[in-house]
């Protein structure tokens, strides 16, 4: 089996944007093709941001993939963005859409014709308006120049043995325009006027007029939807003031160093990562946290590209720039994020797939039925209804209404610093009930400081030394404060040998020729050390006033104690209370002891907690949760809780603006704020929502319309505009999300 980190080295990922897509089924067309090729290991398409992302390895190319999809009859385009190409994509739709109108306004007149209240009407009309011959000539060239990409995109869904939309359009419009053709030559071309045999010229015109004014709101759409969804773009800036050799020049971005100094103007966006060396200020940084207040900033703080300087002049040193940024990094998960498909999804996908063939299959069983049964030896109905039934048919609506919805959701939460990793975590999390909280870090601050030291026969430094040496390599917060205590009181540390770090635990080694160990009780006790009883005494008062207490032990013999107070978030309260307004309960999971994670969790009301876990621990708890059947989401600090985040049906990492956070969980919150959270929670159920009221309606549509087409209810240019109409109104309903999304998180601050 090949290790997913050598199949990294080996594989590469390649995007592109692809035009001529006309439906969802000719993204799954493509992802069907792409990733039968050679060297290809995994492919996504996304129908509304025009998008394929293919993995591959070997030799295989841009350009390669680029043949093949041109081969399925579709335009890869290697060097223009997805915006770009949607851009000139709706402009030559409104320039067909324009010529369409135009040419189907004269044969709207011969609709009056098949309609018994407007037959007055027709005597106010030019007669030339009902001539065979000119109601041909316009109908023609609707069908066969305005119309011709849709017979191109039939053409290459049947030779690839496959069945899109286009495939109805062009045989039911055909059928239309072909009944009326045969009409006009055996009746005459000079022959009929508006009293001759009824035409049907326009109903193949006003379907191809209803369905090219679908995809032009469609395409509309879907750029809207890509703006949502990558307007994190947006706060990429192009160049940065740099200071070299003592000038300031201007310099791209992506040529920015680690260590250059930056200068940050009034109102500027900031244009790296970094740490400001001079000057005070206020940054905006709710595009990328979701905070709407500034945050006041000065010398040692950390800032980063996308957010918005203030009043204040900075220079900022570069910690990151490019593509290294935070925003950018944030960015990709977006992207990689709208790659996965939730199971929702690819169910739709699975029924999406078979619709067409069936809807063929309807139509000529109705064809059938009225022919031989219902009016047998009337085929001039019989084929009215077939292809009433073949115009009503849309699988459009069905196919855009997970994808649209999604692609919103994904970049309203990235502007809110919740980074979706997967499509599935979105769907998963709306279903959440049971939330497993970290403390430390998670509902604390993460940045403990040392309260107490308790020597038992040593002074109070050579005991802070003792343990300062032995966590002087640690990554843990406990050995951050120690070290932390240790600088500001001017401690000269020690050097310790073999080193043994225990997670959860703590740690031994040898300093001055001695053995030492620091860590909890359970970790003392394993290695068969004994607590004394002033030691106990001492870690038991410091715990019930809420602190984490280790021990530190030198020859076997206990040195002392110390304790660490940790403050909780001062947004934990309002989470823990959102929580339970969503019916979701909160359980506290953490290797601190019980006194301390007692006291977090009665401040927050939560009753369940559980305390002294080790990381598999903690991991057996969620399996064990998820197998009671409860929907299982854990929140941790990305690193000591991996095992439980990815075991859970939603694995929420807690950053801190750094780069590492971002690895973990299926969805990240950039800035560690527990309210988003709740936010993702809410935001995530009014997606699914918005995706079943999209379900809803494009199911119930074809419940409706396609009976009432099969027993002649519908005309053919009815049902052909209430298709076109069926996609306008679930993207409608789509975009709608944003602003909903946005009223949710603004009640939730």
């Amino acid at each position: 089996m090949v290790n997913p980190e050598e199949r990294s080295v080996h594989s590469r990922e390649l995007d592109f944007t692809i035009q001529g897509m006309s439906c969802a089924a000719c993204a799954a067309r493509i992802e069907k093709t792409l990733g039968r090729m050679d060297g290809v290991s995994e492919v996504a398409v996304s129908f509304p941001l025009r998008t394929a992302w293919v993995q591959v390895s070997g030799g295989v190319t841009k350009e390669l993939l680029a043949e093949k999809v041109e081969q399925l009859g579709f335009s890869a385009k290697l060097n223009e963005s997805a915006s770009e190409g949607l851009h000139r994509e709706r402009g030559w739709l409104l320039i067909r859409l324009v010529a369409a109108i135009l040419l189907t306004l004269p044969l709207m007149a011969g609709m009056a014709t098949h309609m018994p209240g407007l037959q007055p009407a027709t005597e106010l009309l030019p007669e030339v308006l009902f001539l065979p011959w000119l109601q041909l000539a316009l109908a023609t060239m609707i069908q066969f120049v305005i119309g011709m990409p849709f017979y191109f995109g039939a053409y290459y869904a049947v030779r690839q043995r496959s069945a899109n939309m286009d495939v109805l359009v062009v045989i039911g419009t055909t059928a239309a325009y072909l009944y009326s053709h045969y009409v006009v030559f055996r009746d005459g071309l000079f022959e009929g006027g508006a009293h001759g045999s009824p035409l049907y010229f326009e109903t193949s015109a006003v379907v191809m007029t209803a369905i090219l004014l679908g995809k032009y709101i469609e395409t509309s759409a879907s750029l809207k939807a890509q703006k949502e969804s990558l307007g994190i773009h947006e706060l990429r800036v192009q160049s940065a003031l740099v200071e070299r050799g003592g000038a300031i020049t201007s310099v791209r971005t992506e040529y920015v160093r680690k260590g250059d100094v930056v200068h940050v103007g009034e109102g500027e966006f900031v244009p790296v990562d970094g740490t400001i060396q001079q000057g005070e200020s206020t940054l905006d940084e709710s595009l990328l946290t979701g905070e709407s207040a500034a945050v006041a900033k000065g010398q040692g703080d950390g800032v980063w590209a996308g957010t918005r300087n203030g009043a204040g002049k900075l220079t900022v040193i570069t910690g990151a720039a490019g593509h290294d940024t935070l925003l950018s990094r944030i960015q990709e998960l977006v992207h990689q994020g709208q790659r996965a498909k939730s199971s929702l999804q690819s169910q739709v996908d699975a029924v999406a797939g078979w619709f067409v063939p069936a809807m063929l299959i309807t139509a000529l069983l109705t064809l059938g039925v009225w022919g031989f049964v219902v009016d047998p030896g009337n085929w001039s109905k019989a084929a009215l209804c077939a292809i009433a039934v073949l115009l009503a048919a849309c699988p459009c609506a069905l196919g855009l209404a997970a994808p649209i919805s999604l692609v919103i959701a994904s970049g309203r939460l990235a502007k809110r610093g919740i980074v979706a990793k997967e499509a599935g975590a979105v769907e998963r999390l709306a279903s959440i009930r049971t939330l497993v909280l970290d403390k430390t870090g998670t509902l604390t601050e993460g940045k403990p400081k040392v309260s107490f030291i308790g020597p038992l026969g040593l002074g109070r430094s050579s005991l802070l030394r003792l343990a300062v040496a032995l966590e002087s390599e640690s990554a843990h917060p406990l050995a951050d404060a120690i070290r932390e205590e240790a600088e500001r009181i001017g401690l000269v540390t020690p050097d310790a040998e073999r080193i043994v770090y225990a997670a959860g635990g703590g740690a031994q080694g040898w300093v001055r020729g001695d053995h030492a160990v620091i860590g909890n009780a359970r970790y003392v006790r394993s290695l068969g050390l004994e607590i004394p009883r002033d030691a106990r005494r001492q870690a038991a008062e410091r715990e019930a006033q809420g602190e984490t207490v280790v021990y530190v032990m030198e020859r076997e013999a206990c040195a002392g104690v110390i304790g660490f107070r940790d403050r909780m978030k001062g947004d934990a309260v309002q989470m823990a209370r959102e929580l339970r307004r969503l019916g979701v309960q909160p359980i506290v999971a953490t290797g601190d002891h019980a006194a301390p994670a007692n006291t977090v969790a009665k401040a927050l009301g939560i009753k369940e907690v559980h305390a002294s876990m080790l990381p598999e621990n903690k991991l057996e708890l969620v399996e064990k949760l998820k197998r009671s059947g409860k929907r299982v989401a854990m929140a941790g600090d990305g690193w000591n809780d991996a095992p439980a985040l990815a075991a859970a049906d939603v694995g929420i990492a807690m950053g801190n603006g750094t780069y590492g956070a971002l690895s973990a969980g299926h969805i990240t919150l950039i800035f560690s704020r527990l309210q988003a959270i709740t936010e993702a929670i809410r935001l995530s159920r009014l997606t699914i929502r918005n995706i079943r009221q999209n379900l809803m309606f494009a199911l119930c549509y074809n419940a409706v319309i396609i009976p009432f087409a099969a027993i002649g209810y519908l005309q053919p240019w009815m049902a052909g505009t209430a298709m076109a109409l069926s996609s306008v109104s679930v993207v409608a309903n789509a975009l709608r999300l944003g602003a909903r999304m946005e009223r949710a998180a603004e009640r939730s601050r």
